[in-house]
């Protein structure tokens, strides 16, 4: 029978609110981008395309989700579960546009460089692709690994694993332990 370990309140709450923000962040930014001129096409803002679903609002609604229940998590499986689908939608935010491109039409668009940006448009291109896409996935991986790791260092810890220092002493000197 396994036996569950509660989740500390303080084990993994700023991962969880960094998974929320930046799960919000990825769902909303093609919606609100076009106001400042930071958009892909269609740029219109409250524009609704199949690409901006696969592409933005899933996986930011899920890692927006990763972020909640890590956060409310009261046992370590639910905890882990969550930051596994925190870590998965963030690995859709990477590598959903390449993979759409082949499966279908729907895509992300075109980046829009506006005239009188203050950035050059290759520069532009980059700042969108690591805003929407490459970088925000990376960095939701990356709290939601963060997150995993939290709990299951606390599950090892929680299971007996850890040792004490007299009992790594006791067999350095070869107290319980025989060499052959």
């Amino acid at each position: 029978m396994a036996v569950l370990s509660p989740v500390p309140r303080t084990r993994g709450g700023i991962s969880g609110f960094m998974l929320m923000l930046l799960g919000a962040w990825g769902a909303v930014i093609p919606f609100v981008g076009p106001y400042f001129g930071y958009a892909y096409t269609p740029d219109t803002t409250w524009t609704y395309t199949t690409g901006r679903l696969w592409l933005s609002i899933v996986p930011g609604a899920a890692a927006f989700l990763g972020g909640v229940m890590v956060l409310l998590a009261v046992s370590r499986p639910a905890a882990m579960t969550s930051g596994f689908l925190a870590a998965l939608a963030g690995a859709w935010f990477v590598a959903g546009v390449p993979i759409l491109a082949v499966i279908t039409t729907a895509g992300p668009g075109t980046p829009v460089t506006s005239p009188g940006s203050a950035f050059s448009a290759p520069v532009m291109r980059l700042l969108e692709g690591l805003g929407f896409h490459y970088g925000l996935g990376v960095v939701i991986v990356f709290f939601a690994a963060l997150a995993l790791g939290r709990f299951a260092v606390g599950a090892s810890s929680a299971a007996g694993y850890s040792t004490t220092p007299t009992e790594v002493q006791s067999a350095s000197q070869g107290g319980s332990y025989r060499s052959a």
